[in-house]
């Protein structure tokens, strides 16, 4: 299990405690400021709760619910445009306005670890919102995995997030054309 360095505190009761837990291996520093119980970690649950208002987008979103087979290099996240720049090597960030932010998170069970993701609904307004940013092969790919899970979507939500956005109307038409 991983821990912040204050969760650390609280469980050992001070600096000098956590350190001597550290020295008898009953704990391990996996990175600044993040601990485990085990030796190892995924870098998956380090990302997840070294940046806990961070919610998996993009490529990774598309990986994590097995729309592509592709593995991304990168974990790419997205905050809201008020949040800090994250200066991780491992990390692509993008900036959400506050409006749309919230829409379509969920909480997703991936190798054992929980993570904060958006929905398959959220993803693909994402993927008709940029679909010129992927190249042609990998989007027929996400696509033509839409429509093999198409009645497992709720197309209510698809609605509800595209009205978010503007031309939402325009991205509609897309799904319509593209994916049913």
């Amino acid at each position: 299990m991983l821990y912040t360095y204050n969760d650390c505190l609280h469980e050992y009761g001070g600096d000098y405690q956590l350190k001597k837990a550290l020295a008898e291996q009953k704990l391990y520093k996996i990175e600044k400021g993040i601990y485990s119980s085990e030796k190892y970690a995924s870098d998956l649950a380090v990302v997840s709760l070294k940046y806990p208002n961070a919610v998996f987008t993009d490529e990774s979103a598309y990986y994590y619910h097995d729309l592509t087979d592709v593995i991304p290099e990168m974990y790419f996240l997205a905050t809201r445009r008020t949040d800090s720049r994250i200066r991780d090597k491992r990390v692509i960030q993008s900036f959400v306005s506050n409006e749309v932010f919230d829409h379509g998170i969920i909480q997703m069970t991936y190798n054992d670890d929980t993570i904060k993701i958006y929905s398959r609904e959220r993803m693909l307004i994402e993927l008709m919102r940029f679909r010129s940013r992927y190249p042609r092969d990998y989007y027929k790919e996400i696509l033509l995995n839409y429509r093999r899970i198409i009645y497992d979507l709720d197309f209510w939500k698809v609605e509800e997030y595209a009205a978010l956005f503007a031309h939402g109307d325009n991205i509609m038409k897309i799904i319509e054309t593209e994916v049913l």
